[in-house]
C-alpha cells in the first residue's frame, strides 16, 4: 500500500487548526470530541502521564478557560506516516495571540505541540497528545 503522505498531511494539519481554532474561541469539546477512549496526554501543568479520555476531559475541563485567542501561527508542521497509512505523528510549533489592551496584540503562549492520530473507522483520533512550552527553561540542557 502507498501512502499518499501530503494527502495525510494537509488532512491532519487541517484537522489540527480547526480542533485548535475552536479551541482558541471557547469551544473545548472539538479536541474532547476527538480524543480516543485510551488517549496518553502530557500537559505542561501536571506531574505525570494522563490516561484515558475520561482522566484527560476531566483535568482539561478543571483548567481550561476560554483564552480568547485573535490568532494563531503554525509553524514547522511536520507529518510523519506509518506504511499503512492507519497511524501519523504531526508536529508543530504553536504561538497564540490575544489582545494587548490597546488595540493591538501580544504572544500569550509557544507552544511545541505533538499530536499522534489514528485512523478509526475513517476518522483521524488523537491516540496521544503532548503539549510544552517552547521556552521552559532559563539554561538549555539535554537532560
Amino acid at each position: 500500500m502507498t501512502v499518499d503522505v501530503k494527502n495525510v498531511s494537509e488532512t491532519l494539519i487541517a484537522l489540527e487548526r480547526s480542533l485548535n481554532e475552536r479551541w482558541s474561541t471557547g469551544d473545548s469539546s472539538g479536541y474532547f470530541d476527538n480524543y480516543h477512549e485510551s488517549i496518553s496526554y502530557f500537559d505542561p501543568v501536571t506531574e505525570t502521564l494522563l490516561v484515558g479520555r475520561t482522566a484527560v476531559v476531566g483535568h482539561l475541563s478543571k483548567i481550561y478557560q476560554n483564552p480568547h485567542i485573535l490568532r494563531s501561527e503554525y509553524l514547522n508542521s511536520h507529518v510523519v506516516a506509518s506504511d499503512g497509512g492507519d497511524l501519523a505523528v504531526l508536529s508543530y510549533n504553536l504561538n497564540t495571540f490575544v489582545s494587548d489592551g490597546s488595540g493591538g496584540e501580544k504572544l500569550l503562549r509557544a507552544w511545541n505541540s505533538t499530536e499522534v492520530f489514528r485512523l478509526i473507522d475513517g476518522q483521524w483520533r488523537i491516540v496521544h497528545s503532548n503539549w510544552a512550552l517552547t521556552k521552559s527553561l532559563a539554561i538549555p540542557t539535554a537532560s
